[in-house]
């Protein structure tokens, strides 16, 4: 598991893998949590209202992995030792 880790290319990738489905979260929840709230049940709004929680979640982790994943890239070109 850990080894999947080890390559910054995996990392970007799962990283924006990450950021773009936190964004389709945050949009989806927000567009069904606020806009359409009328027509779902309960059950539907509380999930709703969960993407609006979980999207954003995705997002800072995704981009907290593009960081450490061109830092590890960057010292690879520069010949340092991860």
């Amino acid at each position: 598991m850990f080894g999947f880790f080890e390559s910054p290319y995996r990392v970007l990738k799962l990283s924006h893998a990450s950021l773009l489905g936190g964004l389709i979260m945050l949009v989806v929840g927000v567009i069904l949590a606020y806009g359409i709230d009328a027509h779902l049940t309960l059950p539907e709004l509380v999930a709703a209202h969960a993407l609006t929680i979980l999207g954003p979640t995705a997002i800072k982790l995704g981009y907290v992995m593009r960081l450490v994943g061109f830092n590890r890239l960057r010292l690879e070109q520069n010949g340092h030792a991860a």
